[in-house]
């Protein structure tokens, strides 16, 4: 019997995406990369990444979990412009039974600077409830194989980065009102 959730044999460390291109009508008044498309050829890679551990379109339709961003962070390093390729590569830096934390990086494709870098936290969910769920066995197996790859791979220095201004230069609502504003859940 032939198992077509099995992962492959290796994984490697990092996955490199496919070249894919900056669309003309990406371009935005700037005459660069309009910052939303980042996120689109960023979504790209994962989908091709994650189709590894057979998180794909085909497992979504057969078996009806999928897996949904949580969050994001991405750092933009250096301008992409039209017709400019890029490659992204994918780093897996921990799971458990119900996320993923990964970490990508676009670098243009044949001059090899960095363009932009994320951080991401996905969030496996059954599709007939939208609620979080846990991997199914297999896929978590497979998971654990792209894992021990990427393991030996160091930890990105921005990994866990917090967003913020020198102390020195901000102004804050703490040095407007003395409070903190309380965080907004979605």
């Amino acid at each position: 019997m032939q198992d077509d959730n099995r992962a492959p044999v290796l994984f490697f460390a990092p996955f490199v995406s496919s070249v894919m291109s900056v669309e003309p009508q990406w371009i935005d008044y700037n005459g660069h990369l309009n910052m939303a498309y980042y996120h689109v050829l960023f979504d790209r890679a994962v989908d091709e990444v994650f189709s590894l551990v057979g998180l794909n379109q085909d497992y979504v339709d057969a078996r009806h979990p999928s897996f949904f961003a949580a969050e994001c962070h991405v750092l933009y390093r250096r301008e992409l412009t039209e017709s400019d390729q890029v490659r992204i590569t994918a780093q897996l830096i921990a799971f458990d039974e119900k996320r993923l934390h990964y970490y990508l990086e676009m670098r243009h494709a044949t001059e090899g600077w960095l363009a932009a870098t994320s951080e991401n936290l996905s969030l496996h969910v059954d599709m007939t409830t939208r609620k979080v769920s846990p991997f199914p066995p297999d896929i978590l197996a497979n998971i654990a194989l792209m894992k021990a790859a990427h393991s030996m791979m160091p930890l990105p220095v921005t990994i866990g980065r917090i967003i913020g201004m020198p102390k020195r230069t901000a102004i804050t609502v703490e040095s407007m009102t003395g409070e903190r504003e309380p965080e907004t859940r979605h």
